[in-house]
């Protein structure tokens, strides 16, 4: 579970507001998505909880545990991939993934099997012996995906985790966050992909200008009280209208 109480984050010595006092529960077992325009507030929200950026006000919490209070403590509980996937160039793929699983104490047993699993999966098994500077952008994601999930964490977080993956990895990713949420997992992910959202989640959150505009299981939000909207995509447009 993640809670955003009251959070808020300021830039610059003229104070502009990117995350304005949001209040935010994100429920384990459930494909949560984060949606909302360039410039909205996602990434800033999301960088906040993974512990990358520090609130202005406000305090989240991660299964309990106070992000400021303890970062490292939930760093160990999330699984994070990054708007564009970040990886280290200088190494192999396998590399990459034995220093992330070292990082998260995974054992030697637990990693091979995740890593063949996950890598088989997205047909990436033969690549890991490569560099990743031979890496194409989706490859580069592909691992990235990966790494997240190599300590098998109580919560993911992905930031436009469909960037470079072609249809089938798309699938496969998609079956990964089912997965996770029917073990009762927390899958919380941004994206601009309205047909993707429509067919993935059980839950969305609409942030415009820094704050929640919307928030509800889909059947909720396209049967709004006075509006009905044939799709998510009616939806988002017309609430987000000005910022379009």
């Amino acid at each position: 579970m993640i809670e955003c109480i009251g959070v808020s984050k300021m830039y610059g010595k003229s104070g502009v507001t990117a995350v304005d006092a949001i209040d935010l529960t994100v429920e384990p077992g459930k494909v949560w998505g984060f949606l909302g325009p360039n410039g909205a507030g996602k990434s800033s929200l999301i960088k906040m909880i993974v512990g990358l950026l520090q609130p202005t006000s406000g305090n989240i919490m991660v299964q309990g545990v106070d992000v400021q209070k303890n970062p490292l403590a939930v760093k160990k509980l999330i699984g994070y991939v990054p708007d564009g996937g970040v990886v280290y160039p200088g190494m192999t793929g396998m590399q990459f993934l034995n220093f992330i699983a070292d990082m998260y104490e995974v054992s030697s047993m637990q990693r091979k099997d995740r890593i063949e699993k996950y890598a088989d999966a997205f047909g990436f098994l033969q690549d890991l012996s490569r560099k990743v500077t031979s890496y194409s952008h989706g490859m580069s994601q592909k691992l990235a995906i990966i790494g997240a999930l190599i300590h098998d964490p109580e919560v993911l977080i992905l930031d436009e985790p469909q960037g470079g993956l072609d249809p089938k990895s798309n699938f496969i990713l998609k079956e990964i966050m089912r997965n996770l949420c029917r073990e009762g997992k927390t899958v919380f992910f941004s994206t601009h992909v309205l047909d993707i959202a429509e067919k993935l989640c059980d839950h969305v959150s609409i942030i415009k200008k820094g704050t929640i505009i919307a928030d509800g299981t889909l059947d909720e939000l396209r049967n709004s009280p006075g509006q009905e909207y044939a799709s998510l995509e009616q939806l988002f447009l017309e609430l987000t209208e000005d910022d379009e």
